[in-house]
């Protein structure tokens, strides 16, 4: 999460991490070449049929949008902790997380707050916390904070949920600088069980052996061993402390936000569920410790086809990483070898949310990366005739690049919009230094958010312009996930913003159009049914969506499977592959448009009855 204030020979026409290394004087990063990966075992992604989608025309009508927070009863406004000091996690926050706390079937949201830093504060002085909003039903929220027991202050960063233990309600994962928090949640009251877990995350020591603070951006939930209980992968992302802040300045006297090279990176920690609440670290014996990371989005999710879940990491200013599953309980490191460590030119982007998903015609994942001002949005695409597990940033090619090479991106969803069988491309974007304009006069520090409608054929258009006025207003975006809020059937947008207030962008997709949208319910301890696989055909179409963790940027989004339709009114087909190796695959047949509920081995049941 560079800034541009180190960074001007940018406007030159330079980018990426030897820019960083010139401006600081720093040797370029290297990366010893490991030995590739074997081929992927055979998948069902080879099974299958391509669809043969014709490219869409570019004047179809699209969903528009507005922001509907204040109408909605949002009243939130970000805690970023600045005042004055610019240290470097101020620019980091916040994130959400959406989750059906009280079970009653509608999504609510949990907002991440910051606080002041300790010797900032004043005496006596109340401080910010987290805000829990209930969703009521009628297209409003209420704060239900103190009631669910999450009035809690610390410097929180990023967010996910799931039901790690088992006992149908979700849980809450709190990434931060210092202790993180896991919020066990019990019929809707919630308590930080985080150190009894073995989650909360231990200190990093300096080369004085005097301990700090980590500082942790993001988690993701996932069951990585197969053993029907929840595992969390949590990102961590520079060494940073008070006592080792680097001064930083534009004008040679007053301070300005420094970039990650100035600090060493800090492995993100996998911890495996032990089946009784608690968790062991595992990064060592599992294989993914990587001390140069400096991770601020990860995913979850089976990237190559072999029904083990795999682990994507997006650094900022390090190679990216790919943890992929051997199956066997360790991973093993690929993401030179598979295409996304770099960009095109060989150089380490600074990269900051992540998003995977099917957007493409050939029926394989792609993964976007958010990236820094003056680094386009990466758009690696799988290869499909490639002999090994390799991907290609064909951003320029998609139309990706070029519209978004002058912003600076943290939150990156794929999702399907307009409701038109095609995941769409919306990004946050906001800088970092508050004064940038003063060395680069066309780089403003809030900065409007924007969507990118997929055509089909490899290609996007930037609809931005005609998305209606929520995509016209600047902001300091961050963080960026998905919830249906008014159950309308389309997916609205919740965009936070560092040191402002929460948006909340409600989508009015084109008349006419439809949506299935499923909510799976496994068994055993991945009650969320992390991994499992789901095919809709509808129209001559086969879509496939994953039911992950993680994405977007500090984010976790509705945990719900959403497939426009068009103007169908209903699939023709719908299957769901279970998770696990052996995971069976159950065929629930065909379904009209509207929200599912499905659980293992019982037939689909319509939401509300």
């Amino acid at each position: 999460m560079s800034t541009n204030s180190t960074r001007r020979g940018r406007a030159r026409g330079a980018s990426g991490a030897a820019v960083l290394a010139l401006a600081l004087g720093l040797a370029p990063a290297s990366c010893s070449k490991p030995e590739p990966p074997p081929p992927p075992p055979k998948s069902d992604y080879a099974k299958v049929p391509r669809t043969g989608i014709a490219a869409s025309d570019s004047s179809a009508p699209f969903s528009s949008f507005e922001d509907a927070a204040e109408a909605a009863g949002l009243p939130f406004v970000h805690e970023n902790g600045a005042r004055g000091g610019k240290y470097l996690p101020e620019t980091m926050g916040s994130g959400a997380a959406v989750l059906d706390y009280d079970g009653d079937g509608r999504m609510d949201l949990y907002l991440v707050n910051s606080v002041p830093w300790p010797w900032d504060r004043k005496a006596g002085e109340p401080l910010p916390t987290g805000r829990l909003f209930r969703n009521r039903g009628d297209g409003t929220f209420e704060d239900r904070t103190a009631e669910a027991g999450l009035a809690d202050a610390r410097f929180g960063l990023g967010a996910c949920a799931a039901d790690y233990d088992g006992d149908g309600d979700a849980d809450l994962f709190v990434a931060a600088v210092g202790p993180c928090a896991l919020w066990r949640n019990d019929g809707g009251r919630f308590t930080d069980v985080a150190r009894e877990a073995g989650v909360a995350g231990e200190p990093w020591t300096d080369a004085a052996g005097a301990s700090h603070d980590p500082v942790c951006s993001a988690g993701a939930f996932l069951d990585y061993d197969g053993d029907s209980v929840l595992d969390l992968y949590v990102t961590r992302y520079v060494k940073w402390s008070r006592e080792n802040d680097v001064f930083t300045s534009l004008d040679g006297r007053t301070k300005a936000y420094t970039v990650p090279d100035r600090y060493r990176g800090d492995s993100g920690r996998l911890y495996r569920g032990r089946g009784d609440g608690t968790f062991e670290d595992v990064t060592d014996a599992a294989g993914v410790r990587e001390d140069s990371a400096k991770a601020l989005g990860v995913a979850a999710c089976d990237l190559d086809g072999d029904r083990w879940t795999d682990i994507v990491i997006a650094n900022d200013t390090q190679p990216n990483h790919l943890f992929r599953n051997r199956g066997d309980g360790t991973f093993e490191e690929v993401g030179l070898p598979a295409g996304i460590a770099y960009d095109a030119a060989g150089k380490a982007r600074a990269d900051m949310g992540i998003a995977v998903g099917r957007a493409d015609d050939n029926d394989l994942p792609v993964v976007v990366t958010g990236t820094f001002s003056q680094e386009a949005v990466s758009y690696y695409r799988r290869q499909e005739r490639a002999r090994s597990f390799t991907f290609v940033d064909e951003g320029p090619a998609a139309g990706i690049a070029g519209p978004t090479f002058p912003s600076l991106t943290f939150g990156v969803l794929l999702l399907d919009l307009d409701l038109d069988g095609r995941l769409d491309l919306p990004i946050a974007n906001g800088h970092l230094e508050p004064t940038i304009q003063q060395v680069m006069a066309g780089i403003p520090y809030a900065q409007k958010p924007q969507v990118f409608r997929n055509l089909g054929g490899g290609r996007f258009e930037d609809a931005s312009a005609r998305a209606g006025p929520a995509f016209g207003r600047p902001c300091v975006g961050r963080g960026l996930a998905w919830l249906d809020f008014d159950g309308d059937g389309d997916a609205d947008l919740v965009l936070t913003t560092n040191g402002g207030p929460v948006r909340l962008l409600r989508n009015d997709a084109p008349a006419g159009r439809r949506s299935l949208r499923l909510r799976l319910e496994g068994t055993g301890g991945n009650r969320d049914a992390l991994g499992a696989l789901v095919s809709v055909t509808a129209g001559g179409r086969t879509l496939l969506q994953e039911r992950a963790s993680g994405g977007s940027y500090a984010c976790e989004s509705e945990p719900t499977l959403l497939f426009g339709l068009g103007e169908a009114g209903k699939a023709d087909a719908v299957k769901v592959r279970w998770p696990g190796k052996d995971g069976e695959e159950q065929d629930l047949g065909a379904l009209e448009a509207g929200l599912w509920k499905v659980k293992r081995g019982e037939g689909p049941v319509r939401a509300g009855e």
